[in-house]
């Protein structure tokens, strides 16, 4: 069996934020055959149910809420990697390019 490509139309992105979350109209997705693992069809009664503790937020507040997030992450894991560094551990990424 050979991949088949997947056109996706009026595509939407959900995203969740600490209790918040928004819905980001995405559009046209082409998506190759080879990426696709499993398919199958969303029960769209079930996907209107937003668990208890989230709320709707804008688009804004939700992306600035998760670039505050991944700004932290980063700060996070250079720390970690600088207290790795001097016990002699060495990150992904960090070694010598051999040319």
């Amino acid at each position: 069996m050979s991949p088949a490509n997947l056109v996706l139309q009026d595509t939407s992105e959900r995203i969740y934020i600490q209790n918040l979350y928004a819905d980001i109209p995405r559009g046209v997705f082409l998506v190759r055959g080879e990426n696709v693992v499993l398919l199958g069809e969303i029960d769209l009664d079930r996907d209107d149910y937003i668990p208890e503790p989230f709320r709707q937020a804008p688009i804004e507040q939700v992306f600035a809420l998760q670039k505050e997030e991944q700004e932290r992450l980063k700060r996070t894991g250079k720390v970690r990697q600088s207290k790795l560094s001097a016990l002699g551990f060495e990150g992904e990424h960090t070694g010598e390019i051999l040319l």
